[in-house]
């Protein structure tokens, strides 16, 4: 089981930053995220998006997923369940370092629309 469903350099969880005036919240995504991690993930990260972003729409939900080496069907549900709450409160949500597995998978299920993707950060 995971110590921590979200880390950062300061084992946090969030990275909540402020960019071009539009409120952003990173979340790192666990190594993998799968049945045993989905849970947890998605708690604490929906947790930080009702906490940071809130109901203020126009907020940035980027996932990095640059560290995550592996999700499977359960991974991608909490994806899917983290976009769909982001997109009540009206915001949007990146996937940042998604592999090209992952987003072949987002293109054949038709779900990638739903997601911005950016390369990693260096």
């Amino acid at each position: 089981m995971m110590e921590n469903a979200l880390r950062n350099d300061a084992d946090r969880g969030t990275v909540p930053s402020t960019h071009h005036g539009v409120d952003q919240l990173v979340v790192r995504a666990p190594e993998v995220l799968d049945r045993d991690s989905r849970a947890a993930f998605r708690r604490a990260a929906l947790a930080e998006v009702e906490s940071t972003l809130g109901a203020s729409p126009g907020g940035r939900l980027i996932v990095d997923l640059s560290a995550t080496i592996r999700v499977d069907s359960a991974g991608l549900g909490a994806l899917i369940m983290l976009q769909q709450r982001a997109a009540e409160l009206r915001h949007t949500v990146c996937l940042r370092g998604a592999s090209e597995e992952l987003r072949f998978l987002l293109v054949l299920t038709r779900l990638d629309d739903r997601f911005e993707f950016e390369s990693p950060q260096a």
